[in-house]
């Protein structure tokens, strides 16, 4: 077995990241996109307009992260990021992992901070992750999102400065 690798997705990867994409959408625990998403709409929704790498091991896509911006013109200053580790490979570090990437990636492009603008409260590894990279809660919008376990759910707005 190889050590994990980040490297930038591919095209070729799509069919790879498309099972655990459509199974963490269609959860309908973390991500507010539609849980009848084709695969078409989702490689569209995950894979332009960023940097959107994988982490692979032995040939196996363990995860994906995209990130870029968060808001054009006068807001690109400070980037975003979105995540996705496959059920079979969760509690292996792999959301770590991607999260330090993206903290590097950031740096080394200049951002002045990283804002996720939308991060469920319930997802409390996320939470916890994101908290342990140094990202701080600054805001929850109450009942912003709906839980199919939870209900009605808050989602934290977090930050990281960079500068």
């Amino acid at each position: 077995m190889t050590d994990p690798a980040i490297r930038p997705a591919t095209d070729a990867d799509w069919p790879a990241i498309w099972p655990f994409f459509r199974a963490t959408v269609e959860a309908g625990e973390t991500y507010a996109y539609p849980a009848e998403l084709a695969a078409e709409q989702g490689r569209d929704l995950w894979m332009t307009d960023a940097h959107v790498v994988v982490l692979e091991e032995d040939g196996r896509v363990l995860g994906t992260a995209r990130m870029g911006p968060n808001r054009p013109g006068n807001g690109a200053h400070v980037g975003t990021a979105s995540f996705m580790v496959d059920p079979e490979s969760r509690g292996r570090g792999v959301g770590r992992r991607l999260g330090e990437y993206c903290v590097a990636w950031h740096r080394e492009q200049g951002f002045r901070g990283i804002q996720f603008n939308a991060v469920v409260e319930t997802n409390t590894a996320a939470v916890a992750l994101w908290q342990s990279l140094g990202f701080g809660i600054v805001g929850t919008v109450p009942g912003a999102f709906h839980s199919p376990t939870h209900g009605y759910v808050g989602l934290h707005v977090m930050h990281l400065p960079l500068v």
